[in-house]
């Protein structure tokens, strides 16, 4: 056994940095982790998980009013702000302590406080030092605003759960899911929603016929959407904040929220003091085996850039463990890693987007198909749900699947199996779908769109 104090040194408790340190520690090896704010990363604090709960309590507002069609008084008292924060918090703190029980269950030291790496074997924690025969460094990333006149006056996506006072007029700046999202949240519960983004369309990197789709459908909800459009300027007005944009107008907002990226949270970490390089968009440098240029120093999860889901990171700390602590290769598969936007109505995707296929294969089929979902027949609601299949035409092989309706992250999810496993056009055609559900237009889909 080593003379080291530890096998392995985590630096910060997410779900990456949490989930390999769980099965090193399974494995034998004797482990700590340090942090020193949020335990269960970003993903339970102020990600995903609360993110996913807000999502919820916006689209109340919207079943109520689509209750009527279906002979429900729907008289609502209002909404109160104060209720969903607060219980939100009660249910994060709940999350904590499970995360905290997760780690004491392997026997891994917990240790608040941020950690700062000393040299290539030894990490600090205030005024104790630490010796170890690897460090993985799991810090993930954090919001950045640009600096201009103002930026100061913003919240990120850190601070906006847990406002004093609900937003009655929100500027969103930004073009990215997360932007999105929260569009989406706030105009459902009943805030004024500004969204500006510089370019000429958001979700940059997702199939554009559901960019396109996504603007129609967002905009029918309420959300004033402002392509390229940026601010120029916040500052204190008679009435709240005032934005000024790039057009020389000016917006009067109560909140203004920038989801414009994040970036790697390395700050103070004492990389300095060691041999590990980063690339050019600022994220540490890793090779297949989670690896940096010091050869005792690890990193994954969203520090290391590529898919930032907090899936992926839980797959790369399984596989960084079962290589470093049980003598397992297994390497994690990149290859069609669906992905939900919890917008409204939500997104699902997976695999290639159009544009990625046709470069990709050359010759790809497409199959299309937009519908008003069943329930809004008599609910009255104008939302359409939009579907799409993309098809290597040489293999049949289904390569992307697109949609944005109700449950599309539900549905997704179990496509990606299938595409996982390398079903053809055939197989979809062959599979009897369930009705009624949205579910079943995937499989029921028969005529090209179009064929390339």
């Amino acid at each position: 056994m080593s003379d080291m104090d530890y096998d392995l040194f985590v630096i910060g408790a997410g779900s990456g940095g949490v989930r390999a340190a769980r099965m090193a520690a399974g494995f034998g090896a004797r482990v700590a982790v340090a942090e020193d704010r949020y335990m269960g990363g970003t993903c339970v604090n102020v990600g995903c998980v609360p993110k996913k709960l807000y999502v919820y309590a916006s689209e109340f507002g919207k079943g109520f009013k689509d209750s009527a069609g279906f002979g429900w008084d729907n008289t609502v008292n209002g909404f109160d702000w104060a209720t969903l924060r607060d219980n939100k918090k009660t249910e994060i703190a709940r999350l904590n302590a499970i995360y905290r029980n997760l780690l004491s269950g392997v026997e891994a030291d917990l240790i608040d406080g941020r950690a700062r790496i000393v040299d290539a074997n030894t990490v600090a924690v205030g005024d104790r030092h630490y010796t170890t025969s690897k460090i993985l460094i799991a810090t993930g990333g954090w919001p950045y605003i640009p600096p201009f006149p103002g930026s100061e006056l913003a919240v990120t996506s850190n601070e906006i759960f847990d406002l004093d006072a609900f937003p009655q007029r929100l500027v969103i700046v930004g073009g990215g899911y997360i932007a999105v999202e929260f569009a989406g949240i706030f105009n459902g519960l009943g805030a004024d929603v500004t969204q500006l983004y510089r370019g000429p369309l958001f979700l940059r990197g997702f199939d554009s016929d559901v960019r396109a789709h996504a603007v129609q459908e967002i905009r029918k909800t309420g959300v004033d959407l402002r392509f390229e459009t940026n601010v120029t300027e916040i500052c204190h007005g008679a009435d709240g904040l005032d934005v000024t944009l790039t057009d020389g107008s000016v917006i009067s907002a109560d909140t203004v929220l920038y989801a414009t990226g994040r970036k790697p949270h390395l700050e103070g970490l004492g990389l300095e003091n060691v041999n590990v390089a980063l690339t050019d968009n600022g994220t540490i440098a890793v090779d297949d085996e989670f690896r940096t240029s010091e050869p005792s120093i690890f990193a994954l999860g969203d520090v290391i850039g590529g898919m930032e889901l907090t899936p992926v990171a839980l797959g790369e700390g399984m596989s960084f463990a079962r290589r470093q602590f049980g003598n397992i290769e297994r390497d994690v598969e990149y290859d069609f890693i669906p992905t939900a936007v919890f917008c409204q109505p939500n997104i699902g995707t997976v695999g290639f987007t159009e544009e990625e296929a046709a470069a990709h294969f050359g010759k790809i089929t497409l199959y299309k198909s937009t519908f008003k979902p069943m329930k809004h027949t008599i609910s009255g609601r104008d939302e359409k749900t939009l579907m799409k299949l993309i098809v290597d035409t040489a293999s049949d092989r289904v390569v992307g699947v697109h949609m944005m309706g109700p449950d599309a992250g539900e549905i997704i999810q179990g496509i990606a199996i299938a595409l996982k496993a390398g079903a053809t056009k055939a197989v979809f055609d062959n599979t009897i779908g369930i009705h009624p559900t949205a579910a079943e237009e995937f499989v029921t889909m028969r005529e090209p769109w179009s064929e390339d």
